[in-house]
Parts: structure tokens; sequence; C-alpha cells
């Protein structure tokens, strides 16, 4: 097997999965959009690269894709860049794809949801399918719900007096330890042409997460809007604990001390 991977969008996600990769034995190419970033990508082993989805460069991306695998880490929602992305995948040595995409593309229907339910039309799922039909790559497709750990602290979400709405609805919430890990899974199980939901086993209400939360670091306690009764999902993640046989690192939102360095 070809054990070098591509990761497009090598930050808050990408960047410690690298490290766990090349830790493994993995030759990892990281993108970048900054300059500043280059000295730190040297430093740790991964090999780096200036890339931008909004301006790609046909004879640096064509170095960048020549691995097996790509994983794309990226936040854009640039449908003609990703179109861009895709004819040179198409021309390049990738075979299989990663994209890490978002719970956010299920409808808020006061419900249990899977990776079957009905989804809402959205820059994000036009992406998804654009991989997802391409039938030179095998693509998984990974829906990370909310995203929190270390420098990305829950308690810090809403502030100055920001009001928290639908205090009675649920949160849906991962932790990057566990994000990396389900990650690196797929990868070394080879697991290709799925969609997994990724999400904690415990969906708090608002309410308690929230006040839990800033009480944790010792930010100031939360206001919410105790008139809106806005619709609420609850992101499943059976499929996923099935396909890999996996145990959350942090499957209770409600047990974890957000004040530790090491969270």
């Amino acid at each position: 097997m070809n054990k070098t991977i591509s990761i497009l969008g090598c930050g808050w996600l990408g960047f410690p999965t690298a490290k766990q990769l090349i830790k493994n034995g993995y030759a990892v190419k990281g993108s970048t959009t900054s300059e500043d970033k280059i000295k730190n990508f040297e430093e740790q082993g991964i090999i780096p690269y200036l890339i931008s989805l909004e301006n790609l460069n046909s004879s640096k991306i064509s170095t960048f894709l020549n691995s097996e695998i790509l994983l794309i880490a990226l936040p854009s929602k640039n449908i003609d860049g990703f179109k861009k992305l895709i004819e040179a995948i198409n021309t390049s040595t990738i075979k299989k794809v990663i994209f890490i995409s978002s719970t956010s593309v299920y409808a808020e229907e006061n419900k249990i949801v899977t990776e079957k339910e009905s989804l809402n039309p959205s820059a994000l799922l036009e992406i998804e399918n654009l991989f997802i039909n391409n039938k030179q790559i095998e693509t998984t497709v990974l829906r990370f719900a909310g995203l929190f750990g270390y420098n990305r602290k829950p308690g810090n979400f809403f502030m100055n007096g920001r009001i928290i709405p639908n205090p009675k609805g649920f949160v849906n919430m991962i932790h990057q330890d566990d994000c990396v890990q389900i990650l690196l899974e797929i990868i070394y199980k080879q697991i290709l042409g799925e969609i997994f939901n990724a999400c904690a086993d415990t969906h708090p209400n608002r309410r308690e997460y929230y006040i839990k939360v800033k009480k944790d670091i010792g930010n100031e306690a939360p206001v919410f809007n105790e008139t809106e009764k806005a619709p609420f999902k609850i992101v499943s993640n059976k499929k996923l604990k099935q396909f890999l046989n996996y145990s959350f690192k942090y499957p209770d939102l409600l047990k974890i001390d957000y004040n530790s360095p090491l969270i």
C-alpha cells in the first residue's frame, strides 16, 4: 500500500491527524494558505504546500496530489473551487478521498437523524455530491458534529452577553481527539464509499450543557432565549460505531472537565 497521504487543509483537524500519521510511518503532504505555518509543518515532518482552493496552481496541485489518499479538511463552500479540484484529482494518482463534512446538512425535524435522512439543499451538500458521484475515486464522507477541544472551548462559544437560542434543544458535539482517531481508523482500515455521522454518544439539552461548560472555565453565566421554541435534531453515531467498532474517548459530554488543559 502507498503510505503517502495528502491533507488539503492541514489546520485544526488536519494538523493533529498528520502528526499521528507520521508517527505511524506515513509520508504526509499538508496544505496551508499561510506562509507562516510552513516552518512548523517542516519541523513536524509534514511536507508543506501553499495551496488555495480559490486560486489553484496546476503544477503545484499536481505535485501535491501525487498520493493515493486525499483527506479534505477545508471549511470552504466554494463549489467552483471544488469542481476544479476534482478535475485535478481525476488526472492524478489519487484513488481514495476522505471528505470532512458537517451534520449541518441535516434538517432539524425534532428527531434522531441517521445517514439515511433527507438533507437540506446547501452548498456543502452539493460539494459532497461532487465527490460521491465521481466514479474515478472512492469517497468516504465524514459528517462531524460541533467541534471542540483544546483551544476551541464550548464555554467561549457565546460571549459578551450573546443570547443562546433554543435552550430546550439538544447539543451534538465531538472532541478533536475522537475526530482524529476516527480519521485514522478509516485510513488504516481502508473503509471507503461510506457516509458516517461522527458525534459523541450523549446529547444533553442546550441549557444544561452551556451552564456547565461556562461554569467549568469560569465564564459568565449563559443567557438563553426563553421564549424560542425552535426545532432540533439528535445526531446518531450508531453506523460509525458499528463499522469501526469504535468507542469514543469522550462519549459523555457532561462528564468532561472543560477546564482541563488536556481537554
